[in-house]
């Protein structure tokens, strides 16, 4: 209970990942590749007004996908989490993103092979033919943020 006998209010935050054209096109010229993405938690309000306040250069993000997350989660676990898995883009080696947090470059061929395990799986099958789409890779990249 909290102050005055009231139940305290759990905060429910926001992890989210997003994709920008301009910082895959970037990432494609400096050798990153263009499977970049940003993923990202915030407790109070909405990611859509932190991605178009800007982030690593860039102002034409895209929401891809959220997930809600319980209380007690933070933006360094989940990028540590991740970055087990997947390469995490130093941002102090690149001067234009230069203090960007929680850049991804995907492997998009784990992605596939995580699905197919997955399909597998479920089905008992193994599936045909996978086509990874942006909010595949946005899901890979919450599943493995949260452990």
């Amino acid at each position: 209970m909290g102050p005055a006998g009231y139940a305290r209010e759990e905060t429910v935050g926001t992890i989210y990942v997003a994709r920008s054209k301009g910082l895959q096109t970037w990432g494609a010229d400096v050798g990153l590749g263009k499977n970049l993405y940003a993923i990202g938690y915030v407790e109070d309000g909405a990611p859509e007004d932190l991605l178009a306040a800007g982030l690593a250069g860039e102002k034409d993000w895209v929401l891809v996908k959220t997930h809600q997350a319980a209380d007690g989660t933070d933006e360094a676990a989940l990028l540590e989490r991740l970055g087990r898995k997947e390469k995490l883009v130093d941002p102090t080696y690149y001067p234009r993103i230069r203090g960007a947090r929680g850049l991804v470059k995907v492997d998009p061929v784990k992605v596939e092979n995580s699905m197919r395990i997955r399909k597998a799986l479920e089905t008992g099958q193994e599936p045909k033919d996978i086509k990874v789409k942006p909010a595949d890779i946005a899901q890979y990249l919450i599943n493995n943020a949260l452990g």
